[in-house]
């Protein structure tokens, strides 16, 4: 459920859309789809591994430290609490809060239904794991249950396909293209991302080096079977022109099907599905600033554990603040700009920690990689190529991004230097 919670939030029900407005068939949009489901479960196969090898809370950071030095840990730290944990919830609140008021009628400023959201459910996580996961477990089942209607809906329901696998490409085969189908691959690997952040909870869980790979392989490919469907649906219903003129490709589904009725549907299922993904944000990433805390290179309040609930509370406290910061900035579009970059340079980061730790063999891993070092040295090879794509493609913002993560560096030696102290 964490897993699953943590990928799927508001990007599937959107980011088709954005995929097809740059590749134009529906064999190039499926493949898309079917390419980013297997670089997510080939990095889920890696993180298992390295998960059995180090199964300690911080998930990425952790790893990152043990693996080559703290200051690439706290980077990576540094930069999931200022861009891309709080930027990408505090876009995914924002829309949770518009369709409420769409479903609801509430005439209420979203910032503000924003900001009591996140609210509540700090509150819930704050009072302990076993709430948090409890939430988070409805939450998922529920989103499962309206990604499934809506799959079911656009397979079944709609009877005027405009599904076909001819032409593969609509153009020749030239770096054009290429470039073309890897700017799609943003919008598909953003949508992908989040898995990884079961990770972080690992030092609260009974038995990690056992379940969290299991939990990272089931979750990721639950999540990839969802997506090929969903898109599916989409590219079936609505057709690669369509579903490039829409900026709601699920309720222009559902609305194809079934009218207003399936339009208000699947609208209540995005608002669920972005509260699952909160859900799961606020109960995990807290843990890497606990973590940083407890090495000492960031406030030290963070390490502090309630000693009932058993959970660090100012470290679940302070995300959700700069979260809201962020929401009353306006600034969380600007922010989501640059996420994917950032994301993916720790992606290939931690992945390359394996080799590091295959090395040293301090421990038996219950789970290794299939056919490593190929395919881990393919993984990041991807993952650093998404990222030379992004900084190619959208050079601001990305540089925005790099300037963010470069001011950690003497962030991190005060920090240190004071501690020491």
């Amino acid at each position: 459920m964490l897993v699953m919670g943590g990928t799927i939030g508001s990007g599937i029900f959107m980011n088709p859309a954005l995929v097809a407005r740059q590749i134009h068939t529906p064999a190039l949009v499926l493949g898309a789809w079917i390419f980013g489901g297997l670089i997510a479960l080939t990095g889920a196969f890696i993180y298992a591994e390295i998960s059995s090898r180090l199964p300690q809370v911080g998930g990425q950071y952790a790893y990152l430290r043990e693996a080559f030095h703290p200051l690439v840990a706290f980077l990576y730290g540094w930069v999931l609490l200022l861009v891309v944990q709080t930027g990408g919830m505090a876009a995914v609140t924002v829309t949770f809060a518009r369709y409420f008021i769409e479903l609801t009628g509430l005439e209420m400023p979203v910032p503000l239904i924003a900001a009591v959201t996140l609210i509540m459910l700090t509150v819930v996580n704050c009072l302990g794991v076993k709430r948090g996961s409890n939430l988070q477990s409805t939450l998922m089942i529920m989103k499962i249950v309206a990604i499934g209607l809506l799959i079911v809906v656009g397979a079944f329901l709609v009877r005027a396909p405009h599904f076909s696998f001819t032409p593969i490409v609509d153009q020749p085969v030239s770096a054009g293209l290429l470039s073309s189908f890897g700017a799609a691959m943003v919008p598909v690997l953003f949508a992908y991302g989040g898995w990884q952040t079961g990770c972080f909870v690992a030092g609260e869980l009974k038995e990690p080096s056992r379940d969290l790979p299991r939990a990272l392989l089931l979750g990721v490919v639950g999540v990839v079977l969802l997506y090929i469907s969903v898109n599916f649906v989409c590219v079936r219903a609505l057709g690669v022109a369509g579903l490039a003129f829409t900026d709601t490709p699920a309720s222009a589904l559902m609305e194809i099907a079934l009218g207003r009725p399936g339009a208000i549907a699947i609208a209540l299922g995005i608002a669920i599905s972005t509260l699952g993904f909160l859900s799961q944000s606020v109960l995990t990433a807290p843990r890497v600033y606990f973590a940083m805390a407890e090495d000492g290179v960031f406030f030290r309040q963070l390490a502090w554990v309630h000693p009932r609930t058993r959970v660090p509370v100012f470290a679940i406290v302070l995300q959700s603040v700069w979260t809201m910061l962020i929401l009353f900035s306006g600034s969380y579009g600007q922010i989501l700009n640059y996420v994917t970059a950032m994301d993916w340079i720790f992606f290939g980061l931690t992945a390359s920690c394996l080799f590091v730790l295959r090395r040293r063999e301090q421990t038996v891993a219950r789970f290794r990689m299939p056919l490593h070092p190929i395919t881990t040295a393919l993984f990041c090879l991807v993952c650093w190529s998404v990222v030379a794509n992004t900084i190619y493609r959208y050079p601001s913002n990305t540089l925005i991004g790099m300037a963010t993560l470069v001011c950690g560096v003497p962030v991190y030696y005060i920090w240190k230097r004071t501690s020491h102290a």
